[in-house]
């Protein structure tokens, strides 16, 4: 391939994943003007978002293999957790605590990968908990300390997820993707048939399910065919920027200061990280998806 052409690739994975990101950050928007009940809403959500990713593999291979079965229900809980946590506490602390599963990786990795805490994931941890923590000075008397909670359960079953995407590596990510959203779906089953929204509310969800979740899932992984572990790590720094962004623009939830200064420390430690271990790829070579 000439040195032009991989220029045009790469260029086009750039693109491609800062789209994804985008679309993704719309999530925290989407969430508050949907008049629905929250698991209904995730799972009708995931369900849409299957169909799409489904219509794209063509041929999904369900191994069962503890691993995909794993990985499925990480998913399913990530998909579900944080559709909840966004009704209960700010999008804004959803998104930022939510950005915490790299570190949440990074301790798993030690147990289930067998590979070391090193002096960068170290100093990430201890910042990043430190982050997390402002993140609950303003809300300890709050109904928002339950969603904070949630927000970090969820970063941690996207630590899950990731983990089982990095055990199967010979077979393909969507796989765990769909069957997770699947799973969420027949979760949600109950409080879809219980709670049946408005034909405005169903339609805003289909929308979501096909262009928060499902197109850029989608992007994003295509796009990693051409671009280096960096740099889509730095781009995906764009969703936890915009989410809150949207939301204070479109529905006026403002984050508190504590929050920011708390999202700041995660993304700036979280970012270090990513950025050192790309860099030394000796001292960790297992680290791509968890970066």
């Amino acid at each position: 391939m000439s040195e032009n052409n991989m220029k045009s690739f790469r260029i086009k994975g750039l693109l491609a994943a800062m789209f994804a990101s985008a679309l993704w950050s719309t999530g925290g928007i989407f969430v508050k003007i949907i008049d629905w009940n929250p698991v209904a809403l995730a799972g009708m959500r995931s369900f849409i978002a299957s169909l799409v990713i489904i219509a794209y593999v063509k041929k999904p291979k369900l191994s069962k293999s503890k691993t995909q079965i794993i990985g499925a229900i990480a998913s399913a809980t990530t998909v579900l957790s944080f559709i909840i946590a966004n009704r209960l506490t700010t999008s804004a602390n959803v998104i930022l605590l939510q950005y915490t599963s790299p570190i949440f990786a990074a301790i798993l990795s030690v147990w289930i990968l067998k590979e070391k805490i090193r002096w960068y994931d170290s100093l990430a941890i201890v910042s990043v908990f430190l982050g997390m923590g402002l993140f609950f000075v303003n809300d300890l008397s709050s109904g928002n300390i339950i969603g904070n909670f949630l927000a970090i359960f969820c970063g941690f079953s996207l630590a899950v997820s990731t983990i089982t995407l990095k055990m199967e590596q010979e077979g393909s990510p969507f796989e765990i993707t769909i069957f997770g959203n699947l799973l969420a779906f027949i979760v949600a089953i109950p409080f879809i048939l219980t709670n049946l929204p408005s034909f405005k509310s169903l339609a805003t969800v289909v929308a979501m399910g096909v262009f928060q979740l499902g197109i850029p899932y989608i992007f994003y992984i295509n796009s990693l065919k051409y671009i280096t572990a960096l740099e889509a790590i730095l781009i995906t720094v764009i969703e936890p920027l915009l989410n809150p962004l949207w939301v204070y623009i479109f529905a006026g939830e403002k984050p508190s200061i504590f929050a920011i200064m708390g999202g700041i420390i995660v993304i700036v430690s979280v970012t270090f990280r990513s950025i050192y271990v790309s860099k030394n790829p000796i001292e960790n070579t297992t680290n791509k998806l968890g970066a």
